[in-house]
């Protein structure tokens, strides 16, 4: 028989769940001998599953250590009738790896806020509040000529910062009858502007 033989490979991957299993019962009381058997079979595992959702080797190496430590932590917890130890700890990885996608992009978000908010462009003030002043007055002009519906509308939806469905339910209006509004009068602002520039 070689090892490509079926038969073989089914009861190697027998042996080797087997003795995963009893390793991690080991792991469970606290014996550090069976933790480092444990670790070097199951690490490339860990940090194959997190290389593929991470994609970034850094992270995945961090990854890979906070998985092994709680595997260290949870395998009293470990229950083979749930599934393999090689299952058990792919799940974790998956979880951990997936939470770090999550804390990266967030990170980078807020890094970006950040960013944004403590960045004031060099700016003559004074000039930029006469432009403000005037693009406002152009602005409120262009709104009186809607009608009171559509600047009503219009008003609500862009200035108190309501929804479609808001300003329908606050009006007493169908939600259709409220989005025709808003882009009739936002259609009929963009033209009185364009007019006064």
């Amino acid at each position: 028989m070689t090892t490509s033989d079926p038969s073989r490979v089914a009861e190697d991957r027998a042996a080797r769940t087997a003795r995963l299993a009893e390793l991690m019962n080991r792991v469970g009381s606290g014996d550090t001998e069976a933790f480092g058997e444990l670790y070097d079979d199951i690490a490339p595992l860990v940090y194959g599953t997190a290389i593929r959702v991470l994609r970034d080797p850094d992270h995945a190496s961090e990854v890979t250590q906070e998985v092994l430590v709680e595997v260290w932590r949870a395998a009293s917890r470990f229950d083979p009738v749930g599934g393999s130890v090689t299952a058990w700890v792919a799940t974790i990885a998956h979880r951990r790896a997936v939470d770090r996608v999550r804390s990266v992009h967030s990170q980078r978000e807020r890094d970006a806020r950040a960013g944004v908010q403590d960045y004031s462009p060099p700016r003559d003030s004074v000039a930029e509040e006469a432009e403000h002043n005037l693009e406002r007055q152009r602005v409120m002009e262009c709104m009186g000529a809607l009608s009171p519906l559509q600047r009503t509308a219009v008003h609500s939806a862009y200035y108190e910062g309501l929804t479609y469905r808001e300003v329908a339910e606050r009006d007493g209006a169908a939600l259709p009858t409220v989005k025709s509004r808003i882009r009739d009068g936002l259609k009929r602002l963009r033209q009185c502007l364009e007019v006064q520039r």
